[in-house]
C-alpha cells in the first residue's frame, strides 16, 4: 500500500468514525428529549392528579352536607307528618 492509499483508508476510517458519532449523538439528543417529554408529561399528571384530588375532597364535603341536610328535612317532615296526624285526630 502506497503512502496516499493509507493516507486516504486512514481518512476513510475517519470519516465512518465520525458519522458514527454522528449518529450516536443524534440517538443521545432523541433520548434526551423524549427524556424531557416524559418528564413534562408526569408533571402534568400529577398536576391533573392533585386538581383532581381536590376536586374530590371537595365534592364529599359537598356529598356530606347534603347528607346531613336531607337527614334534617327528614326529621323536620317526620315532625311535621306526626303534628298534623295529632290535629286530625282530635
Amino acid at each position: 500500500m502506497t503512502h496516499g492509499e493509507t493516507v486516504r483508508a486512514a481518512i476513510e476510517e475517519l470519516r465512518k468514525a465520525l458519522g458514527s458519532l454522528e449518529n450516536a449523538l443524534d440517538m443521545r439528543f432523541d433520548r434526551e428529549r423524549e427524556h424531557g417529554e416524559v418528564e413534562g408529561e408526569v408533571r402534568r399528571v400529577n398536576a391533573d392528579r392533585s386538581r383532581l384530588a381536590q376536586e374530590l375532597d371537595q365534592s364529599e364535603f359537598r356529598a356530606n352536607r347534603l347528607e346531613e341536610v336531607n337527614r334534617e328535612v327528614s326529621r323536620r317532615l317526620v315532625t311535621a307528618m306526626e303534628t298534623i296526624r295529632a290535629v286530625l285526630d282530635r
